[in-house]
């Protein structure tokens, strides 16, 4: 038979899923995963049970870390020393233990995340709690197997006297699975088993009265109610840990953030550092130092403010931006016979439980069966004693020990078990008082045996024990709660004033789609003319906006789109640099355009709405505060139809006239409250109905009969009614002209469309800017007033060919 044939065919896939089938097994249920009776995964239960039967106990000096860790990968962990030591090192840290399982002497690390020395220079022994773990392991409490090269045994589980797996919790990964259990308050979980071995079905609700959520070792703030109600109901949910802070005033008027718990497993150098890093960035105005002051008296970080710096502000950001804040996520997987589970809280105490019953009927067993050998021997004893001559004359007659132990049996009806304990029966326990005392020991015993039967046959007892050394165990190692619980989630609101200094800025936008923000010094150093401002060639300005630099724009497109953009964000730029392209500061896409820039301050402010125009004379009206967004990417400020776009966006009150003008020369007076107010995707209704070549070019918002509205066509024609001759109609209707084209072959023509409308009170200046680029600028005064069907006069002297593009309203 050739080499080849002693081969079986596979396929891969059959071949790995069976490796990794196998692999997976053994992470889950030998390495990653802790088992829910112990709470201990393999690693650390085979270090507590390697330290305790080398006899490296509490009441013995330290031992060299290095002497277990060989122990342990020895005789039962057949992996690297540092996955062991890992172990061990965790177990001795009182920052991620509830209750220290080994105490460790030496450098073992820090909340600094500083690393452990080698195990060749640490220390350690059994912590007092662990011994409670391990108590009875000798009475047969617990099963064991053979180690992996058969050379010893080693336990399958602790007896673990107490509930080691919520007390000190549990964090790890393997394929497929996750756990991740919080640490908690050991007296509350031992009231909880008490109370649920008297109610076996007490509800969930209930239990929570006594186990009110995690307590970590590092305290902090739990806030949460909803999500350790989930967690301890399905084994999953979610909490939020906080840090305890408080506000100290200082000398000076100034103040200071003292934080004296941090969450837990946070690392503290990488927290201060966070805050250190925020303000040398100076992301928050008004911090001054941040020091680490944690010393012998525990954990103290200072972030010392400037004067007049917003404290509760300041503070609001570092637990928003840093891990002053931190969400915690239950996992609570364990294995239960042999496979993991999701745990809830009852189910885990529960296991615990039936684990609990088990190891005290085993123990039970054993000190009965020694109990009644013991009794068995001193009835025999005392019996011997009683007829000690004829036993003393018995043992003298034979011939051997043997053939003593054989006559004993014969003669006087003893057991050989009996018969063996005679004989080595010390001549001093012939006295009185040693015959008295042996006829106590066998009352005491038998006193014992009893006892112990009926803890055996009763349920009620069984729970009794159990429930008694718990408590004893509450009052020998309980300890006050650490972590303070909070139900409600506090949401964090930060101050815009807190990240940016208020500062009144100009916002310029040209034509060409270029943005800017400039300090008023810059303005002012540069001449304080608008004018002289630093634009391309044959660029212009067309919105030019004071504000502050906690306000933000509101950016709308043609598309119905919008952009929310705080002015801090703008780029800052010199009065007579060009800016940046708006493309580099919002996605905006290459096919849409802006229509509006609008500054907010409050979008809470009541009253206030934004009204949308579209060119096929659609008007939609929405409140100001539906357009609240913390996203920077385009949001739907408006549904347009195909065929139509977005021409003007205007803030407004309700409380005046909106006056539309088409480029054909119609227009529409109608009161703004005809306009009902709409969700923020809805489309609107209609304002004019138009011509189906004619289109929307202006929107005006007007009030009373005062001014004056003066029209503008393409080729640079224009003129001013009265507004008093511009009456309110209704909504919707076809309107009423405002400007008469003239026709005809003989006649000099005044345009063939209107470009734009102004509304005018008092006079300014309007800049037209031409399709060739050329820029021209009048007076509102130069518009003469006619009536709304006059022809005009040239106000715009254009070349031939060419036509008005756009027109600005200049401040």
């Amino acid at each position: 038979m050739s080499m080849l044939e002693q081969f079986l065919p596979a396929f891969l896939e059959d071949v790995v899923g069976d490796r990794f089938g196998r692999y997976s097994k053994y992470i889950i249920q030998d390495r990653a995963i802790p088992d829910v009776r112990d709470g201990l995964k393999p690693v650390q239960r085979r270090i507590l049970y390697a330290m305790y039967d080398s006899g490296n106990t509490p009441d013995k000096p330290y031992r060299k870390s290095a002497k277990t860790v060989g122990d342990v990968m020895g005789n039962y962990h057949p992996h690297g020393d540092s996955s062991i030591y890992d172990g061990m090192v965790r177990m001795a840290q009182p920052w991620k233990m509830g209750h220290v399982l080994v105490d460790g002497h030496g450098n073992w690390g820090s909340l600094d995340d500083d690393p452990p020395a080698a195990m060749r220079y640490t220390e350690a022994r059994l912590s007092e709690i662990a011994l409670e773990l391990l108590r009875d392991i000798d009475k047969r409490t617990v099963p064991f197997r053979d180690n992996f090269d058969n050379t010893t045994k080693e336990p399958v589980v602790l007896p673990s006297r107490y509930p080691n797996l919520l007390v000190n919790g549990v964090s790890g990964i393997s394929s497929g699975f996750a756990t991740e259990v919080p640490p908690h308050s050991l007296r509350e979980v031992i009231d909880a088993c008490v109370a649920l071995m008297d109610k076996p079905e007490m509800p969930l609700d209930d239990l929570m009265q006594i186990i009110k959520g995690p307590d970590f070792p590092t305290g902090g703030i739990i806030m949460g109610g909803e999500g350790i109600r989930e967690a301890y109901e399905t084994g999953k949910g979610r909490i939020y840990i906080r840090a305890k802070t408080a506000i100290e005033d200082m000398r000076g008027g100034r103040q200071q953030i003292v934080i004296t718990e941090i969450p837990y497993q946070v690392v503290k150098v990488r927290l201060v550092t966070a805050m250190e890093n925020i303000r040398l960035e100076k992301k928050v105005e008004g911090i001054a130092e941040v020091r680490d002051e944690s010393g012998r008296n525990g954990l103290r970080i200072v972030v010392e403010l400037k004067k007049d710096a917003d404290a509760q502000g300041i503070l609001a950001y570092l637990l928003k931006k840093t891990d002053l804040q931190v969400t915690y996520n239950f996992n609570m997987v364990a294995i239960v016979n042999k496979a993991p589970r999701q745990l809830g809280l009852k189910q885990m105490l529960h296991a615990y439980v039936e684990h609990q019953k088990e190891v005290v009927t085993y123990r039970t067993q054993y000190d009965l069966e020694k109990a009644e050998d013991r009794a068995h021997v001193v009835e025999g004893l005392v019996k011997a004693l009683n007829i000690l001559d004829d036993v003393i004359a018995t043992i003298k007659a034979s011939k051997n020990r043997q053939d003593a132990q054989n006559n004993l049996v014969a003669k006087f009806g003893f057991t050989e078990r009996q018969a063996d304990a005679i004989l080595v029966l010390q001549l001093y326990r012939l006295t009185n008082l040693e015959i008295t005392s042996l006829e106590k020991e066998l009352k005491d015993l038998q006193k014992t045996i009893d006892t112990l039967r009926g803890i055996l046959g009763s349920q009620s007892k069984l729970l009794g024990v159990i429930k008694g050394e718990l408590n004893e165990i509450r009052k020998k190692y309980g300890i006050d709660r650490r972590s303070d619980i909070q139900g409600e989630v506090e949401e964090i609101k930060v101050n815009l004033e807190v990240m940016v200094t208020p500062e009144d800025v100009l916002v310029s936008f040209s034509g060409e789609g270029y943005i800017k923000r400039t300090s008023m010094l810059s303005f002012t150093r540069s001449g304080g003319e608008i004018g002289n401002t630093g634009l391309k060639e044959g660029d212009y300005v067309r919105h030019l906006l004071e504000v502050n630099t906690i306000e933000s724009l509101l950016i709308f497109t043609q598309k119905g789109q919008f952009f929310l953009l705080p002015v801090h964000q703008i780029p800052e730029f010199k009065w007579k640099d060009n800016g940046t392209a708006i493309v580099n500061v919002i996605p905006i896409t290459k096919e849409d355009r802006i229509v509006s820039i609008i500054p907010v301050k409050d979008f809470k402010e009541p009253g206030k709405s934004l009204v949308f125009v579209t060119k096929r004379g659609q008007v939609k009206r929405t409140d100001l505060a539906e357009y609240e967004t913390s996203r920077s990417g385009a949001i739907a400020a408006c549904k347009v139809a195909d065929d139509d776009e977005v021409i003007a966006v205007q803030t407004s009150d309700n409380l005046r006239d909106i006056l539309l003008v088409s480029k054909l020369g119609m227009s529409i007076r109608f009161r703004e409250m005809e306009v009902s107010s709409m969700g923020r995707a809805a489309g609107g209704v209609r304002g004019i109905q138009l011509k189906e070549d004619d289109e929307i070019v202006s929107s005006l918002w007007v009030n009373g009969d005062e001014g004056e509205i003066m029209v503008v066509s393409d080729i640079g024609y224009g003129k001013s009614s009265l507004l008093m001759d511009y009456p309110v109609q209704g909504r919707g209707g076809k309107g009423i002209i405002t400007f008469e084209f003239k026709e005809g072959k003989r006649v000099r023509p005044n345009g063939s469309e209107l470009v734009r409308a102004f509304s005018v009170k008092d006079a300014y200046n309007v800049m037209a800017v031409t399709a060739n680029g050329e820029k021209h600028t009048f007076s509102t005064e130069s518009a003469p007033i006619e009536e709304r069907k006059a022809t005009g006069k040239l106000l715009v002297p254009i070349q031939k060919g060419d036509v008005i593009a756009d027109m600005v309203k200049l401040t």
